[in-house]
């Protein structure tokens, strides 16, 4: 995973501040002003997940009655996204609309990420305009680059190294599932890929445990574990490649596509590595009765994972999906309300 060394830096003085690639809080001309950002989860504080999630469930529980509190009216959201995107474009989009907002989308090339402009130049004009910037791109590294020149609050919809807004609202979905989700265990089977990694980061914060159930070359890499301990240390984090071992103690079962976007090339390849890894009924049952099924969509059916799973009687896989917006709103607010 590539720029995780900078994960976690706060970097502030009495009156002013140069904020660093990677970092999360910043002042701007006295301490009263702060700005955050969401690059990384490990750039929150324990605290800081709690009330995201508290603020998401509150704000879903009054959407179901029919209240929609515009409270950020007249802030603006700009997208920018490298890689296509349903879920993550439409859900902040509902978001900041259903909070009275408004924004814009643009592609990498529109927003000149591919070189037009220096990518310092493109921040500063971006956030001129903004309360909000989402970026879904290739680099983690662009990511923490742009947030290191913004005016306004970054979030990560999307890199290759992370994926926090999907793994927030997994808790939120899951907290509704359960209450409170210290002590459960998270099976991952698949690619230990960006998902994987932001799931390892959350479930540590949270005191869950965690499995990643890949094919050897496919697991976690050595470096995220490393970061994750250095911050908490009683993480507990497993990888193995025996499926038997890995869903004996599981509570929910959790997959992802086997080539992420950029590896369409690997696709066939990695079809044959993964294809003993496919969650369907026969692995399903290998887990205690009860074992929750998710995934953070896409689903390639009859590949990944099976129809009889993903629309059986365990998934909450649609719930997840859901969710994204209602996290989307409890973010937006705790940045910017």
């Amino acid at each position: 995973m590539k720029g995780l060394g900078n994960l976690l830096l706060i970097f502030y003085s009495s009156f002013s501040a140069t904020q660093l690639p990677g970092s999360f809080f910043v002042f701007s001309g006295s301490p009263e002003t702060l700005m955050k950002h969401l690059t990384s989860l490990l750039n929150l504080s324990v605290d800081d997940v709690h009330a995201i999630l508290a603020k998401s469930h509150e704000l879903k529980a009054g959407w179901k009655r029919g209240e929609r509190p515009a409270l950020l009216q007249g802030c603006y959201l700009t997208q920018v996204f490298e890689k296509p995107s349903l879920r993550t474009r439409v859900s902040f989009n509902a978001a900041m609309a259903q909070l009275g907002g408004t924004g814009n989308f643009l592609s990498g090339q529109d927003a000149g990420l591919s070189g037009r402009e220096a990518l310092a130049d493109v921040a500063r004009v971006i956030s001129g305009y903004s309360d909000a910037v989402v970026l879904r791109t290739f680099s983690q590294t662009l990511i923490e680059d742009f947030a290191s020149h913004s005016r306004c609050p970054v979030i990560n919809g999307l890199s290759d190294d992370d994926h926090p807004c999907q793994a927030l609202t997994d808790i939120l979905t899951l907290q509704e599932m359960w209450g409170d989700v210290n002590g459960k265990r998270l099976v991952f089977v698949g690619d230990g890929n960006n998902v994987a990694a932001s799931l390892a980061m959350i479930t540590s914060m949270l005191g869950m445990s965690m499995t990643v159930c890949a094919p050897r070359d496919f697991e976690l890499e050595e470096s995220l574990l490393q970061a994750i301990r250095l911050e908490y240390p009683s993480a507990d984090i497993e990888q193995t490649v025996d499926l038997n071992v890995a869903l004996a103690n599981a509570d929910v079962v959790y997959t992802d596509v086997w080539a992420s976007m950029g590896q369409e090339s690997e696709a066939d390849k990695r079809s044959r590595i993964f294809f003993p890894y496919q969650v369907n009924a026969r692995l399903m049952a290998k887990a205690p009765s009860g074992c929750l099924f998710m995934h953070d969509l896409p689903a390639r059916r009859g590949k990944e994972v099976t129809d009889e799973v993903i629309d059986g009687p365990n998934s909450i896989v649609f719930q997840q999906a859901e969710n994204r917006m209602h996290l989307a709103k409890g973010l937006l607010v705790w940045l910017l309300g």
